[in-house]
């Protein structure tokens, strides 16, 4: 017998399954289409691949640009525009431009902006090169190390203003850039050990690349489901002839070569279709507690700043510390820690460094304590209702349906500049329209994701309607604690 290797040449003319005496003529016309689109996406990347440096270059010069040019010129006047002064540029450029657009930007290419255009992970490689490249070390390796990543930075973020102050923006960017040059320089041979150990957005775009619209499978899989391979092309330790899921994947094109019978290719997908059989692409707990947490760190660092229930605090612990001589909470604390910019009117003291940090803190424990229990309820219903595996697996499958959900959220809450435009052209009433329709279609989409998990776990349609409203629940939340982001205050 004749094996069939799959690549995007052969799979567009293999014939559709036939079953129940019927041709299923959709699947077979999608791949078609599939590798219509693909197939010459595939043929140039792989022919200019050497020509990627120059863009990786580029990238880099406009990041060290953005990070460094604002801080040599005068604070920008008060009615700047991202089109008269840099500093007001470049924030315009991370804050509206980079952070929302790179994360829709996973829903349609995956995770392409970490292989193709990343200034960090390009500079983090190149260090390698003459690095030691020492072992990847166990405690980089713990897959706890880019959720920590995460809220660090998040944290850092508010405390310092980075969203105000180009001094901040470059300590936070500038230090994270840093970091993933000594990580680079370090450990890994020949490898990018920060894109898959310590990126701090590396884990956000990962776990909602999951519900892209693109995946690279391989044309030969090899049985047993995803591993870590430090041998092989892949940058990011995939063992590509095992390959099932998208989180580690950034869309480099070293594993594709059109002519091989080997490596990868280039497939569509409908969206969300990865979570919906995510017991099929390698589930992990890690990553399902990093939309718990991740989320309400985030949404922390949204609502501090929009709630006056946030200044009633501050004002009551502050009186509170006085009240018993603690006058340390009034002094203001190390500039590489939280904002110190009296010549902008802005100085952070102690007690709000600790009220902020505090702050984000609850919120993310809260919202992580509501979804764990909201998934719990969900897989503890399941297992009631016919539902297969242990209730762990069954947790662990249930908790993704929160990613739209969370992905629309985060959009809205800390990509919310993106829209500043579209206000002034349409009116805010207009962009709060369509912010709300986006909220809602991140909604209902987790609800369809929570059904089809459900219904892969052998739970019945009657009783899938019962085990899904803890889920319901749970996406309600998460959209309504964002709901500041839509209306504003």
């Amino acid at each position: 017998m004749t094996e069939t290797i799959l690549t995007p040449a052969n799979i567009a003319t293999r014939a559709a399954p036939v079953s129940a005496g019927r041709r299923r003529v959709p699947a077979g016309e999608a791949r078609r289409l599939s590798a219509r689109f693909t197939a010459p996406v595939e043929a140039f990347l792989v022919r200019n691949r050497a020509r990627l440096a120059w863009l990786h270059a580029a990238m880099f010069v406009l990041f060290v640009t953005l990070l460094v040019g604002p801080l040599l010129l005068a604070d920008p006047p008060e009615h700047a525009t991202a089109l008269s002064h840099l500093a007001t540029f470049a924030n315009y450029a991370i804050w509206g431009l980079w952070f929302p657009l790179v994360l829709l930007s996973v829903l349609f290419t995956g995770r392409s902006w970490c292989g193709l255009l990343c200034p960090m992970g390009a500079a983090a490689e190149w260090a390698n090169r003459i690095g030691p490249q020492y072992a990847i070390p166990r405690w980089l390796r713990w897959e706890g190390t880019p959720i920590v990543s995460f809220i660090v930075v998040t944290i850092l973020g508010q405390t310092l203003g980075v969203r105000d102050h180009a001094e901040a923006i470059a300590l936070v960017f500038g230090g994270t850039l840093l970091a993933a040059i000594a990580i680079g320089f370090l450990y890994g041979r020949r490898k990018r050990a920060w894109c898959r150990h310590m990126c701090p957005i590396g884990l956000l775009l990962g776990v909602f690349s999951r519900l892209g619209a693109v995946q690279f499978a391989p044309k030969r899989p090899s049985p047993g489901g995803d591993a870590y391979a430090t041998s092989g092309p892949c940058p990011t330790m995939i063992d590509i002839a095992r390959k099932t899921e998208s989180r580690h994947c950034i869309e480099c094109f070293r594993c594709v070569s059109p002519a091989a019978r080997g490596g990868l290719y280039l497939r569509l997908r409908r969206p969300g279709a990865e979570v919906e059989a995510i017991r099929a692409h390698n589930p992990r707990l890690v990553e399902v507690w990093f939309l718990f947490l991740g989320a309400g760190a985030a949404l922390g660092g949204f609502l501090w700043l929009v709630l006056p229930l946030y200044e009633r605090l501050r004002q009551s612990v502050g009186e509170w510390f006085i009240e018993r001589g603690w006058s340390f909470i009034g002094e203001a604390g190390p500039w590489w820690l939280m904002s110190v910019h009296p010549e902008r009117r802005e100085i952070f003291n102690w007690l709000d460094f600790m009220m902020i940090v505090g702050f984000m803190a609850a919120c993310m424990v809260a919202l992580a304590a509501v979804l764990t229990l909201t998934t719990s309820a969900a897989a503890w219903l399941s297992g009631r209702l016919g539902g297969d595996r242990d209730f762990k697996a069954r947790f662990v499958e249930l908790g993704y349906q929160y990613a739209p959900v969370a992905m629309v959220s985060l959009l809205l809450g800390l990509g919310g500049a993106l829209f500043e435009p579209l206000a002034a052209m349409a009116g805010g009433a207009a962009v709060g329209g369509l912010k709300g329709a986006i909220l809602l279609a991140g909604f209902l989409w987790s609800a369809h994701i929570g059904r089809r998990i459900l219904a892969r776990q052998g739970v019945s349609r009657g009783g899938a309607a019962l085990a899904l409203m803890p889920g319901l629940i749970g996406s309600a939340l998460v959209a309504l604690a964002w709901w500041p982001a839509v209306v504003g205050l």
